[in-house]
């Protein structure tokens, strides 16, 4: 059996222990104190074993989108984002021309039929946009908007082999109860997000199946002690599960921990909503046919808006436990147990338990990754 051997595990229930674990064809067989290990894995020192990082909401990385509409494109994120400890993501899309939408979902469809080894899991598509507001439109280009569609959707989700996941979309818009009632009732997650919604909008539409709120706080309706928006319906209701850019640009410190206070502890899950400048050097990128200005840890269109972020996963954690005094166990939960619960695949992935598959990061002291495991396989060493 291969494994490691009296490694600091973060196991599910317990917490931080010194224990073995093991697992046999890419799924965990053993968590426990007996030395059934045969094959181990160095783990020592200060580095810690967790479950593998899971980002609902990610375009990019390493120079690729996922609107680029390649399957290379797709490959070269899964191995970027192996390097931050992410062991499974969701494609994400944005507000584009109908072709370039297809073309998208057509490439994810094309990478899983390929059941690649190497690099991060791609789960699915969250599909942002382009059903959304024109009055939050973000780092979206204005001229795709379209009002929300039953038919485009099933197109879209046909096109991707049935694989989207999470759609983002203003619940206020004409149209969008039909489709998020279409959406709960096909197991697709309804998002609101670049979105002028109210509390009223908001619940009426957790009545027909919204339950996740897009990027909290960004491309949304603000809190005002009179209407209290979006946001202040991110926070009211307990079922809406809160995305977070944590990168300390996206959201200030102070937001990120009135959010955490608000929310209960399985309804946060940090995202990185990272475009292709990440994990490159600073200078001039591309988002949806945008020019975006990177520059120190910032990326912007010309007009100044946020376009995407160039954040780690790892980064957000180690920003929540150092900048926002969040446990390190709670943090690694933001981005393991929680997004895994919120996907409805807790059952196979998200946390170290026997029967589950074997996805593990390492990190060290400093949450540098040092190993990424993705179903028993090496998918990146520092």
């Amino acid at each position: 059996m291969k494994g490691f051997k009296n490694v600091n595990a973060y196991i599910y229930g317990k917490g931080i222990i010194k224990t073995n674990v093991g697992f046999e064809n890419g799924i965990i067989t053993h968590v426990g104190n007996d030395d059934v290990i045969t094959e181990e894995i160095a783990c020592e020192g200060d580095l810690v074993l967790l479950p593998g990082f899971i980002d609902q909401h990610i375009h990019g990385a390493a120079g690729a989108d996922a609107m680029d509409g390649s399957v290379d494109a797709l490959k070269t994120i899964a191995n970027a984002v192996a390097s931050e400890g992410t062991t499974g993501f969701l494609a994400t899309t944005m507000t584009q021309s109908p072709e370039n939408i297809l073309r998208a979902m057509k490439a994810v469809k094309d990478y899983k039929d390929e059941q690649l080894e190497t690099g991060a899991q791609i789960i699915g598509i969250h599909l942002e946009g382009p059903f959304i507001s024109t009055k939050h439109i973000g780092a979206q280009p204005l001229e795709y908007v379209a009002a929300p569609s039953v038919e485009v959707f099933d197109e879209y989700n046909v096109a991707s082999g049935n694989n989207i996941k999470i759609v983002s979309l203003a619940p206020e818009v004409e149209g969008a109860e039909e489709l998020i009632k279409h959406l709960s009732k096909n197991g697709v997650i309804a998002s609101a997000g670049h979105t002028d919604a109210g509390v009223n909008d908001i619940e009426k539409t957790i009545g027909y199946g919204l339950s996740n709120i897009t990027h909290t706080y960004n491309a949304q309706k603000g809190l005002h002690h009179r209407e209290i928006g979006t946001v202040g319906s991110a926070m009211l209701f307990d079922s809406l599960n809160c995305e977070a850019i944590c990168d300390t640009i996206h959201l200030s410190i102070p937001a990120i921990k009135l959010l955490i206070k608000n929310k209960p502890h399985d309804k946060f899950t940090l995202i990185t909503d990272s475009m292709r400048a990440k994990h490159l050097a600073d200078g001039i990128s591309e988002l949806g046919g945008q020019e975006v200005i990177v520059k120190n840890g910032e990326a912007r269109l010309r007009n100044g808006a946020l376009a995407g972020s160039i954040l780690k996963m790892n980064d957000a954690i180690k920003n929540l436990v150092l900048k926002c005094d969040v446990p390190f166990t709670d943090a690694v939960d933001f981005a393991t147990v929680n997004p895994a619960k919120n996907l409805k695949i807790f059952d196979s992935v998200g946390s170290i338990e026997v029967g589950k598959r074997a996805n593990f990061t390492v990190l060290d002291g400093e949450f540098n990754v040092k190993l990424t495991v993705r179903d028993g396989k090496i998918i990146y060493k520092a």
